[in-house]
């Protein structure tokens, strides 16, 4: 990585916060919502499974049914869309979909793939594992998305106020998946205040404690 392209990703990066107050009424264009969720499904995942599924909510009723389940919280109405960052729970029913196409097209031994397919089937014997999974891995997605919008000019708010349990019954989320945690995008109706950070002495230690 060249030092130009390294000094704008950490540009990116640091400029990135979370951002509750919007242009109301902005419609984002769709070249830039693809890209937005093209770059998000790049996010690395666990064996690959992809544990994520992102419910787009950019109709501004839906927005509007929203609102008080998350509170009232006006990032809701006012951004131009909001994505809800669900967990697969089941991902690995996704092991044929994402190793299939390259046992086919012999870049993986069949060999291969039956182990990753068993130690996968393994570890979702266990509900626990699943969830884990779920929540890990798309919370990855979630940053993904989040440093994304800013790379194309956009701000967020990541929020973990709502019910999810009326988000679920309101949205008719599939029992496949786990509320993560809402994503509001948007351009910024004013600019974000930094918030501060720990030192790196109180948030890391070298080796072992």
């Amino acid at each position: 990585m060249n030092t130009e392209v390294k000094s704008e990703v950490l540009k990116v990066l640091e400029g990135r916060h979370a951002v509750k107050q919007y242009q109301a009424g902005h419609k984002m264009p769709k070249a830039d919502l693809e890209q937005l969720l093209k770059s998000t499904s790049q996010a690395p995942s666990s064996w690959n499974l992809q544990h994520w599924k992102l419910l787009v909510i950019e109709d501004q009723a839906q927005k509007e049914k929203l609102l008080p389940i998350a509170y009232g919280q006006k990032q809701i109405v006012e951004s131009s869309v909001v994505i809800a960052i669900l967990g697969d729970l089941e991902a690995n029913k996704n092991t044929e979909r994402v190793f299939g196409p390259a046992v086919e097209a012999g870049h993986m031994p069949k060999e291969l793939y039956d182990t990753l397919a068993a130690q996968i089937e393994g570890a979702y014997q266990y509900p626990q594992v699943a969830r884990d999974e779920a929540i890990r891995n798309a919370s990855l997605a979630a940053m993904q998305l989040m440093i994304a919008a800013k790379a194309l000019g956009y701000d967020t708010c990541p929020m973990g106020g709502y019910d999810a349990g009326k988000f679920v019954e309101a949205f008719n989320v599939p029992a496949r998946y786990v509320p993560v945690m809402l994503i509001s995008v948007g351009l910024a109706a004013s600019p974000a205040r930094s918030a501060g950070r720990l030192p790196l002495d109180q948030i890391s230690i070298s080796n072992t404690f």
